[in-house]
């Protein structure tokens, strides 16, 4: 099973001429927001996502965002890359989280709640480290796609099923994964951020999600948000008090401050 997970990756097709473009710009430090918001301007379907995203309850902005312009200067580079990719990924690859108990909206909505906590939680914290930060957040889960698929496929859907009843965490998710098809979530989205040709920090970022301490030293921050907003947000539910007390621990095994964080979860409660 696992020769026929790494075939789904490499049959991907390559991102597409806006995306490229995209990601050129946010790599490059020469470039400006206004190059940035040039190439977004011409993918309308792009422009009405990031638009209707930046009116949204869950960001807070004081005011309605009518100029794609004005929405990729209050998002930034970081952000509007991460919303690129999800775009992406909703155009490439047909979406059925079926095995694992949710819906497709079910899906998109977490990814959306995960990459909005990492914008305002580390906008408080580093706001530099958005760059790499922001993207896998909304990304970071797009390796279940493929995994549900493969158990679809492989009528393994029903027994994942059963098993996940007995899966209260993240990790203990990553395991079942493993066992099912070889690969957890983790290891296929790294996969196939690398088929893209996406950066280094990006790709090992994600792969040391669950591990942040097995990562080398420049990668580990990165990898420890990443596991706690993961730990705070998933599809077993989002901040609960149980789902705090694991993240606040994690917090203190990577020194991190308590205080933005509680600030950002009283943010979203509100």
């Amino acid at each position: 099973m696992d020769e026929n997970i790494l075939r789904k990756v490499k049959s991907l097709p390559p991102l597409d001429d806006t995306i490229v473009k995209i990601q050129r710009i946010c790599v490059d430090k020469n470039s400006s927001l206004a190059d940035l918001v040039k190439v977004v301007e011409s993918d309308p379907m792009l422009t009405a996502n990031i638009l209707k995203s930046s009116n949204s309850p869950l960001y807070g902005f004081s005011r309605e965002i009518k100029s794609i312009a004005h929405a990729v200067s209050l998002f930034g580079m970081a952000t509007v890359r991460g919303f690129a990719l999800s775009s992406a990924i909703k155009q490439n690859i047909k979406i059925n989280l079926d095995p694992y108990n949710i819906s497709n909206t079910d899906f998109l909505e977490i990814s959306t709640l995960q990459s909005t906590f990492m914008f305002k939680w580390y906008s408080k914290v580093n706001k530099a480290m958005l760059d790499v930060l922001q993207p896998a957040a909304f990304m970071m889960e797009v390796g279940k796609i493929i995994i549900a698929h493969e158990l679809i496929e492989q009528n393994k859907n029903e027994a994942f099923k059963h098993a996940l009843l007995a899966i209260k965490t993240p990790y203990e998710l990553s395991v079942l994964e493993k066992e099912f098809v070889g690969f957890s979530n983790e290891e296929i989205t790294a996969k196939i951020f690398e088929q893209w040709n996406l950066e280094s920090e990006l790709v090992e970022s994600i792969q040391f999600s669950n591990y942040p301490l097995s990562a080398e030293e420049s990668i580990r921050p990165y990898a420890a948000a990443l596991n706690i907003v993961k730990q705070s947000i998933n599809i077993f539910g989002q901040f609960t008090e149980e789902f705090i007390k694991k993240a606040l621990q994690l917090l203190d095994e990577h020194h991190l401050d308590h205080d933005s964080f509680l600030e950002t979860i009283e943010q979203f409660k509100q």
